[in-house]
C-alpha cells in the first residue's frame, strides 16, 4: 500500500470513540503498509459499523458473521 492510500485509510479510521481510535491507529502503525487489498476491504466493512458495534467486535464481546473479516479482526485485537 502506498503512503497516500495509507493516509486515506488512517483518516477513515478516525472514530468518535477513543478506544477504537487507539486500536485502529496502533494497528495501522504496525501493519498498515503490509495490508493486502482483501485486508483493506475487510477493514472498510468493519468501519461501516457504528462505534459501539465496532468496539463490541474489537473487545471480543461479539463476533462478526463476516468470515472474510475474521482474520483481520483477530489481528486488530492483538495489535
Amino acid at each position: 500500500m502506498d503512503p497516500t492510500q495509507l493516509n486515506r485509510l488512517r483518516w477513515r479510521c478516525r472514530r468518535g470513540m477513543l478506544e477504537n481510535d487507539l486500536i485502529l491507529a496502533r494497528f495501522l502503525d504496525a501493519r498498515g503498509a503490509q495490508m493486502t487489498d482483501l485486508d483493506v476491504a475487510a477493514l472498510d466493512r468493519l468501519l461501516d459499523l457504528t462505534d459501539n458495534d465496532l468496539w463490541d467486535l474489537l473487545s471480543g464481546r461479539t463476533e462478526t458473521a463476516d468470515a472474510a473479516a475474521q482474520p483481520l479482526l483477530q489481528a486488530l485485537r492483538t495489535a
